[in-house]
């Protein structure tokens, strides 16, 4: 098969063939129709984060079931599915309290060894997925069945990004109706915090970014107001439309300021959630006696997500016309025109660029 390769960090891709085995025990064969690219790929493709070299990265993708191995009873050769990097276990403490995103035991599940170059030279698997290949050798609890009625396209959108921010909203932070939001970042992910809230019932939705046109974008999402902090203050902004703060804040850059942003701007016994990656090592602060008004700063990962329920229900929202897909795949390209999506999402000005296989 053809894949990109990431094989020096930091480093771009290279379209390679690449040799990938028959399905094993509790293997499932996927050949993908598409992947989005996803700011977490770019992070390890930037050293911002480290990984075995050679790789194939993505890991937002939808296809269809090319082969089972012996034991995989959930899925069979031809059924539609969506991949997600929360593949768990089901056998540790995490996830036998229902908390699958959070497994232990992930190595139990991923396939080393499986990806080779046509010489033979081992490609490590990323995320328990790589997604970036015209087929994905995973374990089946990386995989969830979806309606035929899905575009695929549409449908891969729901592996990472989509259900990161709406289980964000639904899940981690437990949006309520009527409440008021604000989200830092209007990014793919951000964007789906924004709808998220809207479909939460959220009363106040406002959206901050440094993009104009992802500032028009979040409205038709479902913000309500938007503010554009190149040349202002968005904490006092926050609290002026607001009357001191909000309930509910979402940073969705992964960045230490905007995630200090973000708890600044909560009103008393506000939650701000952390969502996009933060560097390894950097240090968020927060003002301790803030703290005392019952203010909280938590994580979410990958939303909190139960991906085996969210999933199929994310598909229900799309197809009733109330959860935006469509609008959110801003290019559909080709592998080979995979670094120049790559470039494209580092201007700012995409939501998704979709590889179509």
């Amino acid at each position: 098969m053809r894949a990109a390769v990431l094989e020096t960090i930091p480093g771009e891709l290279v379209i390679a063939d690449v040799r990938v085995d028959k399905p094993g025990p509790n293997e499932v064969l996927v050949r993908i129709a598409a992947a989005g690219l996803c700011h977490s790929d770019l992070h390890f493709m930037e050293a911002k984060y480290p990984h075995k070299v050679p790789a194939i990265l993505g890991h937002e993708a939808a296809g269809v079931v090319e082969a089972v191995g012996d034991g995989v009873t959930y899925v069979k050769a031809g059924d539609h599915v969506i991949s997600c990097l929360s593949a768990y276990c089901g056998a540790c403490d995490f996830c036998l309290t229902g908390r699958l995103y959070l497994c232990g035991n992930r190595a139990s599940i991923e396939r080393p060894g499986r990806l080779t170059t046509s010489d033979g030279e081992l490609i490590h698997q990323f995320m328990r997925l790589s997604a970036f290949a015209e087929m994905m050798l995973v374990h089946e609890h990386a995989l969830v069945k979806v309606t035929r009625d899905m575009p695929l396209d549409r449908a891969a959108l729901i592996g990472c990004g989509v259900t990161t921010g709406l289980g964000a909203v639904f899940r981690t932070a437990r949006v309520e109706p009527g409440s008021t939001v604000a989200i830092i970042g209007c990014g793919g992910i951000g964007l789906n915090v924004v709808q998220g809230a809207r479909i939460a019932g959220a009363g106040r939705i406002i959206a901050i970014d440094m993009n104009d046109t992802k500032l028009a974008m979040a409205t038709d999402f479902g913000a309500t107001d938007v503010i554009n902090a190149t040349d202002t203050d968005a904490i006092a902004a926050v609290k002026e439309l607001t009357h001191g703060g909000v309930e509910y804040s979402f940073e969705a850059i992964g960045s230490k300021l905007a995630a200090e942003q973000a708890f600044n701007m909560l009103m008393s016994g506000g939650t701000a959630t952390v969502i996009g990656m933060i560097p390894i090592g950097q240090k968020v602060e927060v003002d301790g006696y803030q703290l005392l008004a019952e203010k909280k700063l938590q994580g979410s990962n990958m939303g909190s997500n139960r991906f085996r329920v969210d999933m199929p229900r994310y598909v229900d929202l799309y197809l009733q016309g109330r959860l935006k897909l469509d609008e959110l795949v801003s290019a559909r390209i080709d592998l080979d025109h995979v670094n120049e999506g790559f470039a494209a999402m580092k201007t700012g000005t995409v939501a998704r660029s979709v590889i179509m296989f």
